[in-house]
């Protein structure tokens, strides 16, 4: 009878355990090249450009924290493709299709339903969400080479109350 009230108790410790606010959705892509992070300045994403050759794939991708723009990743080409956060929007989901060696589409989804698609919809989809529901995107990861973007990564996190940091 003991042992049933410890395993009970310890059971409803585990349900009763906060969702982890962090998850990570894992790199889709070839993965040649140099690997980035786009966390750059404090608080929370407000602005992300892309760039991309037109008909083809993803060539850079740049993520403004804060006021502070951070390192553009991959290369310009042409006019970049701009997504302005608007006060309290978030990113809650990004998509797109890649091949074995290039990102060729990037597809971003905000808490309001506004979007910015960039690239070609050819061959492999992926779709990134947070595991928690209350999560936006924190930050991009992957690889790069001096043509394009050839693996992408999603972090995602919960703001603390503050909306400067993650928790």
């Amino acid at each position: 009878m003991f042992s049933f009230l410890i395993v009970t108790v310890l059971f409803a410790s585990c349900l009763a355990a906060p969702m982890s606010s962090y998850s990570y959705s894992p790199s889709v892509g070839g993965g040649s090249g140099t690997s980035f992070s786009t966390e750059g300045g404090n608080g929370k994403i407000q602005a992300i450009r892309v760039w991309e050759i037109s008909g083809a794939y993803i060539t850079g991708i740049q993520v403004r924290n804060g006021a502070i723009w951070g390192k553009r990743v991959g290369r310009v080409v042409g006019s970049a493709q701009e997504l302005i956060l608007f006060d309290g929007e978030t990113i809650v989901q990004v998509s797109g299709k890649y091949q074995s060696n290039y990102i060729y589409q990037i597809y971003f989804v905000t808490s309001r339903g506004r979007s910015l698609v960039a690239g070609q919809p050819t061959t492999n989809s992926f779709n990134f969400y947070p595991a928690n529901p209350k999560a936006e995107l924190k930050l991009l990861s992957g690889r790069f080479t001096h043509a394009g973007i050839t693996s992408l990564g999603a972090h995602w996190d919960v703001m603390d109350q503050n909306q400067t940091t993650y928790s």
